[in-house]
């Protein structure tokens, strides 16, 4: 099978392109590298089955050319991380609104499956424990531009739904819970990627708050897993599963497990919330995967220790 792999360049879009290479697929990976990486795809960039694509979702004749010539596609091309959305609200907006748009209207139109990739951001301040794919999205003021991601994911996901309803479209909707591996940069203010990066340089952890926010992470292979799993299936379309771990922390002792694991002098400082303009933080938010586990027989295996371990090591 071919396939198109948007934001294929990027943390996750690079794993995903990778293992559908491993398993004896061809992939185009469409990137325009705002977020992305070519060092991401250097390990695979010459394999005859991989094709690379400089370019972006709002280009409606590039990806309707790209759709065109593939069997299915993963729509994971997304304005991502806290800082990225904060400096760039508008621009955000229109990638992960009009973009996706774009992709989601040619492929039903097209006639071509395709998984949405879309976050947990979408439950916004739900404390609920936790979280199922029924659970109610709680958030902000819309002037608070915290808010500006889950709005356009859930947008996303209301599209795939409708096209769904409407055409006939076979698309499954896949919510990531702080996905975390190998090639995840610190630039755009992912925790434990900035938390390596300042414990490495014995620089102090940057923790918001007072660092009792608790938080479940999972491996970047446990989710390539459950994804592909789930696009393998031969049900859930038009549904939405979420996909996470399994172990939870307070991001204080996160930190502080950081530090030993790289044996670093760093010490933990905390930002106040107020400081951070149009910034609000969740206090809890933890997954329930059983719906996909259901479906799939899928489980996520990498304990915490795991995790941090295979991303201190990059």
């Amino acid at each position: 099978m071919k396939y198109l792999v948007t934001g294929g360049a990027g943390f996750i879009g690079s794993h995903l392109s990778e293992a559908l290479l491993n398993r004896g697929d061809s992939v185009i990976a469409l990137d325009d590298l705002s977020t992305g990486s070519a060092e991401n795809i250097d390990s695979f960039r010459k394999d005859p089955r991989f094709t690379f694509v400089n370019g972006n979702i709002l280009d409606a004749q590039l990806v309707e050319q790209l759709i065109s010539s593939v069997d299915g596609i993963f729509h994971f091309a997304a304005a991502v991380g806290v800082q990225k959305i904060l400096k760039d609200p508008v621009g955000s907006l229109r990638t992960n609104v009009e973009g996706s748009e774009i992709v989601m209207t040619t492929a039903a139109r097209l006639k071509k499956p395709t998984m949405l990739a879309s976050t947990s951001e979408i439950y916004g301040k739900n404390t609920e424990v936790p979280l199922t794919e029924e659970s109610d999205r709680v958030l902000g003021s819309p002037l608070v531009t915290r808010w500006t991601y889950s709005e356009a994911k859930a947008l996303d996901e209301s599209i795939a739904r409708s096209l769904f309803e409407s055409e006939g479209w076979q698309v499954k909707i896949v919510r990531l819970f702080n996905t975390v591996g190998p090639r995840q940069s610190a630039a755009y203010g992912m925790v434990i990627p900035r938390f390596i990066e300042a414990a490495k340089k014995n620089a102090p952890l940057q923790v918001h708050g007072d660092g009792s926010q608790r938080r479940v992470f999972c491996h970047i292979a446990d989710a390539i897993s459950g994804i592909l799993s789930l696009w393998d299936s031969k049900a859930g379309f038009g549904e939405a599963f979420n996909l996470g771990g399994f172990d939870e922390t307070t991001i204080s002792d996160l930190a502080k497990r950081i530090i030993a694991k790289t044996d670093s002098s760093s010490t933990i400082i905390f930002i106040p919330y107020e400081s951070m303009s149009g910034f609000e933080d969740i206090p809890r938010r933890v997954p329930d995967s059983s719906k996909l586990s259901k479906l799939t027989s899928w489980k996520a295996t990498h304990s915490l220790d795991q995790i941090l371990d295979d991303a201190i090591a990059q």
